[in-house]
């Protein structure tokens, strides 16, 4: 998975990224400073994975991996190729999700690129250089699917539809991603890769002094937010910058005198799984503990696609375990004779935290 985080110079975008990724993405006081994208792959925190690693004495362990990439800071006017316009938008293109960090503080040492604080505004200006830079591949398909109504094509019908109502939404400035859309014109919508469909995930970038409140900035990307349907996250950049400097009991004394339960990660995983439909299964043994990403809803075949594709091709069947029934059991043998195991077809829909031995044929 491949997250794009974005935002306007000087919001806390290279802050963040630093903190979650420990990449180092130079941050200074001026527009641009980001030019190429820096790219930090995370382990995706799973404290299931320590547990059984103790219960199997296990050699390795294997956490899920997220790719954050911090795309170049952006002005009004990177549609037309204006600032680093052009390569932004080619770096957002690459990615499944957008982490897009608003500026939701007030200080007068840390210049603002539009002069004051305004995250509507913000949001806009971001939101705008991905619409029209839709709009223009847009309306260049819809001129051609109608060409093609016009000699008779019926297949393209269903598109055309699909092409209508969003060039509609995004000449009154709308994203993609607001347009309502039945799941086969969601399909349809996919094929056109377009950049404002892509999930957006807010951050609410506060003052380290306002931890566990809310001002006026954060409630009003929260109104944004429920209008398009994208996830919100309210953190202080600069905090999350000091929790990433410390050592492990450091950290978790440090987050109880904060009131912070979970860490910036911690909260950008979550937000990251639950928008794009995304859960984990397991595999455990004395060699290696694992956890795997898989779609929800993908059946037992595909998730041991996951591990090889010869093992989704020769499934023949998958002995599953519950994580939490394996752990009361204390050993798989227990919870085999306890009938905690069971053996399931290519029909088992894979559900979190499945503990999963694949049985198959090539």
């Amino acid at each position: 998975m491949k997250i794009g985080v974005v935002g306007l110079p000087n919001v806390g975008k290279s802050t963040l990224f630093n903190a979650i990724t420990n990449a180092g993405a130079e941050s200074a006081n001026y527009p641009f400073c980001t030019i190429e994208p820096n790219v930090g792959v995370v382990d995706v925190p799973d404290e299931r994975l320590e547990v059984l690693g103790k219960l199997y004495n296990t050699q390795k362990i294997v956490h899920a991996s997220i790719e954050f990439v911090d795309i170049a800071g952006l002005v009004a006017g990177a549609s037309k190729g204006e600032g680093l316009g052009n390569k932004f938008l080619s770096h957002i293109r690459e990615v499944d999700a957008i982490v897009h960090v608003v500026r939701c503080f007030e200080n007068e040492k840390i210049i603002h690129v539009s002069g004051s604080i305004d995250p509507k505004r913000d949001i806009e200006v971001i939101n705008l250089e991905l619409i029209l830079a839709d709009l223009e591949t847009v309306t260049k398909r819809f001129e051609k699917t109608q060409k093609l109504l016009k000699v008779g094509e019926k297949a393209t019908a269903e598109e055309f539809e699909v092409l209508k109502k969003v060039k509609e939404a995004l000449e009154n400035g709308k994203p993609a991603r607001s347009v309502e859309l039945t799941a086969d014109q969601k399909k349809i919508l996919n094929s056109f890769f377009l950049l404002s469909a892509k999930p957006v995930i807010y951050v609410a970038n506060i003052a380290e002094n306002e931890i566990g409140t809310e001002n006026k900035f954060v409630k009003t990307v929260k109104e944004i937010a429920k209008e398009e349907g994208a996830e919100v996250i309210v953190l202080s950049a600069k905090i999350e910058e000091e929790l990433s400097a410390l050592g492990e009991e450091d950290r978790a004394l440090f987050k109880e005198e904060l009131g912070i339960n979970e860490s910036g990660l911690e909260k950008l995983v979550s937000a990251s799984y639950n928008l794009l439909g995304l859960m984990s299964f397991l595999t455990a043994g004395e060699k290696e503990v694992r956890a795997w990403t898989i779609k929800k809803g993908s059946k037992a075949p595909q998730a041991a696609g996951k591990i090889h594709t010869d093992f989704e091709k020769g499934f023949i069947k998958a002995e599953v375990v519950k994580y939490d029934d394996l752990i009361e059991s204390g050993s798989y043998i227990v919870a085999r004779e306890k009938g905690k195991v069971r053996i399931e077809g290519k029909d088992y829909v894979v559900q979190d935290g499945d503990i999963m031995l694949f049985r198959f044929n090539v």
